[in-house]
């Protein structure tokens, strides 16, 4: 005898972090969630994509033993159904006749009821999804206790074509399952697709999406629900881990969701802090560091790294040092102090002259007779990043790197010194908003953040001028514009690509905008060996921007005849300080 359709049905929205190749653990989790499941009286529980198997998994996907694993756990995950217990909806990579595919499974009675496959598979950004997986048919729904359900994954809710094919063969809500990973404005995007979806297809639609850090990425959660008329019933906490509880039910005019949770959305500088805080926090649980240690210079960036690593980590797991030469002021021998007090850190100030003039006397013989110049600066920078290299070598936890995205962008960085380290948790962050954060962090941290409350990064570190210390009276600007204007020509340059003819009108000149540009193609070659970072702009330097370190294009900008650079340096080892190596 055929049970009756549901005409109420019940979820389980498991925003739960999930780790790329750990499959007994990504199973376990998943069995955890399903007993919160049952407890908040589910019928059915909802990972999100590629859940058993982490995503983004690349090539791992390609192994045979890594395929055999997902699919080993899936089976068990879907033994444990049999007890009568919540159904479950699961990612993994799903093999069927010798291809690869990414999958959704459908667990219920003790076995797996069906499977979907997604059919768009992204191929842009920091997607390569057609690298490693095939392509599934059109989907029409999977039946689950008389209720029709359309399992749309990810990429298929960007376009009409799989949910249109999903209402035209009957399906009664929208499931979709998601790994989208967090840049600053991306929740705008993902309810502008899922609106437009349910405009079309006049389907509920639940968005589920993947939390938590792998490498670069950041999946910021913040799941919601829309209803046939388009108003946005529940929200899920972003950047959080959350088990929530759905309740949909049919009416005359079809599903409704009548019940869900309703959670703050973080926008903009907010967002991005709490980006930065579960990147780093994820980066260093999940590859097993005790902790970090950071250079505390009396700087923004490293006293913003070193908020960020309290905040992710808890203050005991931070060690900062002070590593001080003869240029270091006693204003930076204060700030960093103040700052490390102020969060609680373990400090230590470690002088350098020893190291740099060791460095400095073994090359006497091959320097003989030449300037002094940049060279010497850098065994600075250097003899810092030895340092802080060896104290991670011989007590274990991980070097933060405290470079931004400004910095990156001009090659204004010593390679082999203060690009050293495992992780940059402000590699993405341009240096005028490295300034707001330290603002906002003075008033404001994220939920769950371990760090102190109150004002943590001292006022005379922000409203300094920023310098590297490495001369005399030096300051960035006596190599870089303003920061403001050097910020936004660089986000023209990176992030959207523009002509310089088009950069011009914004109020910089020609000349400036020439030679960010070829700044910019410069340093492509320091940026290939620096750390992995938080991605939280549109366009990342990593996965995102993938140029060549040999190129020799240049705009010509708003001249008509072809410009002559041969009177500006094209090598590394002839441009200005800081930037050559």
């Amino acid at each position: 005898m055929t049970a009756a359709p549901l005409d109420r049905l019940v979820l389980a929205l498991a925003q739960v972090n999930c780790t790329v190749g750990a499959v007994d653990d990504n199973l376990a989790r998943a069995r955890q969630a399903r007993q919160r499941a049952a407890d908040l009286g589910a019928d059915l529980v909802l990972f999100s994509e590629l859940f058993l198997a982490g995503y983004p998994p690349e090539d791992l996907v390609l192994k045979p033993a890594f395929q055999d694993a997902c699919r080993a756990a899936l089976e068990d995950l879907a033994r444990d159904t049999s007890d009568g217990g919540p159904a479950v909806l699961i990612g993994l990579p799903w093999m069927q006749d010798g291809l690869c595919h990414n999958g959704y499974a459908l667990l219920e009675g003790g076995r797996i009821a069906a499977i979907r496959r997604k059919v768009d598979l992204p191929n842009y950004g920091v997607f390569d999804e057609k690298r490693v997986f095939e392509p599934g048919p059109a989907p029409g729904p999977v039946n689950f206790r008389g209720v029709r359900l359309g399992l749309p994954i990810c990429e298929d809710i960007w376009a009409p074509d799989v949910v249109e094919t999903l209402a035209e063969t009957g399906a009664e809500i929208l499931l979709s399952p998601n790994g989208s990973p967090y840049w600053r404005g991306k929740d705008d995007e993902r309810l502008a697709e899922a609106t437009a979806r349910v405009v079309e297809s006049g389907l509920p639609l639940v968005y589920l999406n993947q939390i938590g850090g792998q490498d670069e990425l950041v999946f910021d959660g913040a799941s919601f629900i829309v209803n046939p008329d388009c108003a946005v019933v529940g929200r899920l906490p972003a950047f959080e881990e959350t088990i929530a509880r759905a309740v949909f039910e049919r009416g005359a005019e079809g599903w409704r969701c009548v019940e869900a949770p309703s959670a703050p959305l973080l926008c903009d500088d907010e967002a991005d802090y709490a980006a930065c805080v579960l990147g780093l926090r994820d980066y260093v649980q999940k590859n097993g560091f005790p902790g970090v240690v950071l250079g505390l210079s009396g700087g923004v960036d490293s006293a913003l790294c070193a908020a960020l690593a309290a905040d992710a980590l808890g203050a005991e797991k931070v060690h900062a040092l002070m590593l001080p030469y003869r240029y270091t002021s006693g204003e930076s021998l204060k700030d960093a102090e103040d700052c490390a007090r102020a969060l609680k850190l373990r400090y230590d100030v470690t002088p350098i002259a020893a190291a740099v003039e060791g460095v400095e006397q073994a090359l006497s013989n091959l320097f003989a007779g030449t300037p002094r110049g940049v060279t010497e600066e850098n065994i600075q920078a250097r003899a810092r990043g030895i340092l802080l290299m060896s104290v991670s070598n011989k007590f274990g936890p991980m070097l933060v790197t405290t470079g931004n995205k400004s910095e990156m962008s001009v090659g204004y960085a010593t390679l082999y010194g203060d690009m050293n380290g495992g992780f940059n948790p402000i590699k993405d962050l341009y240096k005028t908003q490295v300034f707001r954060l330290c603002h906002l962090r003075n008033r404001w941290k994220p939920e769950g953040a371990l760090g102190p409350d109150g004002v943590v990064i001292p006022e005379n570190i922000i409203t300094k001028p920023p310098t590297a210390e490495l001369r005399d009276n030096q300051k960035d600007q006596d190599s870089l514009p303003p920061y403001d204007a050097l910020d936004d020509m660089l986000e023209c340059l990176v992030e959207k690509d523009m002509r310089i003819a088009e950069i011009l009108p914004r109020g910089h000149d020609l000349e400036t905008v020439k030679r960010i540009e070829r700044l910019l193609y410069l340093a492509e070659y320091k940026r290939r060996q620096s750390a992995p970072g938080v991605k939280v702009t549109k366009k990342n330097f990593g996965r995102d921007r993938r140029y060549p370190i040999v190129n020799k294009f240049r705009d010509p900008g708003a001249q008509t005849q072809t410009p002559d650079f041969s009177l500006a340096p094209e090598s590394p080892a002839a441009s200005a300080t800081r930037f050559e190596e």
